[in-house]
């Protein structure tokens, strides 16, 4: 498995990229099915939230959300004019708020997760500095 460190702003536009692809593709062969993109949406952020530098981890929960409102433009039902597809993408938006929710969760709690490891292997190693040997 490919173990790339993401900056920020690379994090945010792989999982935009990622998810306006996938917003693409359920389109295509689901039909623009909200539940289909919701579900693909979890393991994005979960690989996101991963692959993300130590030193940028807190950007993880905040380019989640972007991606999702980035790719739902591709699977949300649009009407006439602008205004038809902004009206579409707020009441996606509004109605898929769970799947929001949950991806931002994932890619929250992977974060907290990395950060306390992160933060234990720092003390053991300044532990081992002081102790002599």
């Amino acid at each position: 498995m490919p173990n790339p460190r993401l900056t920020g702003l690379g994090s945010g536009l792989f999982c935009g990229a990622v998810m306006l692809v996938l917003g693409f593709l359920d389109q295509a062969l689901f039909g623009a099915s909200l539940t289909v993109y919701g579900v693909l949406f979890l393991p994005v952020c979960l690989v996101t939230a991963l692959w993300v530098r130590r030193g940028d981890l807190l950007t993880a929960p905040v380019v989640v959300p972007i991606a999702f409102a980035v790719g739902l433009v591709t699977v949300a039902e649009s009407g006439k004019g602008v205004g038809g597809r902004l009206m579409g993408l707020v009441t996606a938006l509004a109605t898929e708020a769970g799947w929001l929710y949950g991806g931002t969760l994932v890619a929250g709690s992977t974060m907290l997760v990395r950060r306390v490891r992160m933060l234990r292997r720092r003390r053991a190693v300044a532990a081992r500095g002081r102790t002599p040997v």
